[in-house]
């Protein structure tokens, strides 16, 4: 527990029946769950501390979830932890947000072994700090052999560029002359996707966004196509099991169809 949330923690006691309702069948699991993990300013702004403060909390969060998930049975867990946006932010924010993965990995790798979890990041790390780009390498390399979850972190991150970087390649490809337009289609297209290395797992089947915002904000906006949606007012600092119980319970009742209609 962090300094911050030892003082204004306002977590929900963890619901004793959740490991039995798992095991009842009772949700219905998500293979990948994504998460837009919005609020943290506004949690703080709330307590009248630092912005700052808010994402040192929201990290305590990203561990309380990935343990979460891991338990549920999640397969791949995506979470929005820095846009190609949010370089336009305060310097003095976006240094503390360059500085949160180092501490991050630094305490909870030796977990993350522990409980089979291996972590893999879209985005271009290249831009990032050399100290955190460093972290993120290192972190991906500790865990490579896991089997278990796969926590994937979106870094510097943004689904439109995503989306030109695929099609420019793609484009090489056809002048190079290994392909013909012809040959271009939505399969082919998703490989070249930062998450093609996901395969059948890459399009998330449910996207959380907390704080109250309803809005992908340049989040996996391909891979979305056929997501469930699930918006909480919950600030992410905040976002707790029972939280996390209310996302499987609501998409637990949703019929997803992807555009057929079942006979």
């Amino acid at each position: 527990m962090s300094f911050f949330s030892g003082m204004f923690s306002t977590k929900k006691a963890a619901s004793p029946s959740f490991e039995a309702a798992l095991a009842a069948g009772e949700y219905k699991v998500p293979k990948h769950l994504a998460i837009i993990m919005d609020g943290n300013g506004r949690w703080a702004k709330k307590r009248h501390l630092p912005r700052v403060a808010g994402h040192k909390e929201g990290m305590e969060t990203v561990k309380r979830v990935t343990r979460l998930a891991s338990k549920a049975g999640v397969q791949v867990l995506t979470v929005y932890a820095f846009s190609t946006e949010n370089w336009s932010r305060p310097n003095d924010e976006v240094k503390f947000l360059m500085k949160l993965p180092v501490t991050f990995f630094d305490t909870f790798v030796p977990e993350l072994i522990e409980q089979n979890v291996k972590v893999e990041t879209i985005g271009d790390i290249d831009r990032l700090p050399e100290a955190t780009k460093q972290a993120v390498i290192e972190a991906k390399a500790d865990t490579a052999q896991n089997t278990g979850l796969i926590l994937n972190f979106a870094l510097n991150y943004g689904g439109q560029q995503e989306i030109a970087d695929a099609a420019a390649a793609l484009a090489e490809r056809v002048a190079a002359g290994e392909l013909q337009p012809e040959d271009i289609n939505k399969d082919l297209l998703a490989s070249e996707l930062t998450t093609g290395f996901l395969g059948d797992l890459a399009n998330p089947d449910l996207i959380v966004r907390t704080s109250g915002e309803e809005r992908l904000s340049n989040f996996l906006p391909y891979q979305a196509a056929y997501s469930e949606f699930y918006f909480t007012d919950v600030f992410w600092p905040d976002f707790d099991q029972a939280d996390f119980e209310a996302a499987l319970a609501a998409y637990t009742k949703r019929d997803r169809r992807f555009g057929k209609v079942k006979a």
